[in-house]
């Protein structure tokens, strides 16, 4: 039996301006629909497709509610929490 993972993650705009929160259960093929502008109306406005930080869980709902929760934070928080895995920012790349 294979486990099911989900996602919370952080997208950027290319110069490091906007964040873009959310969750799914199939990352790779999110980031694809974001890219291609059908991921979300904010993310086409912005052109918010980088990908700078995500959360694995096996619970959907623990990744809805860790979402949540990174909306809800301050700006500064959210930056250093991101910057806490990714110090220099860097478009990370999904296996």
């Amino acid at each position: 039996m294979t486990t099911k993972f989900y996602y919370c993650y952080i997208l950027t705009n290319k110069n490091r301006t906007v964040l873009y929160i959310g969750y799914t259960e199939n990352l790779e093929s999110r980031l694809k629909q974001h890219k291609n502008g059908t991921g979300a109306v904010f993310t086409k406005r912005y052109n918010v497709t980088y990908l700078i930080y995500f959360e694995k869980f096996e619970d959907k709902n623990q990744a809805k509610k860790r979402e949540k929760q990174l909306k809800n934070w301050h700006k500064e928080w959210k930056w250093n929490q991101i910057k806490s895995k990714n110090p220099l920012l860097k478009t990370l790349e999904i296996n």
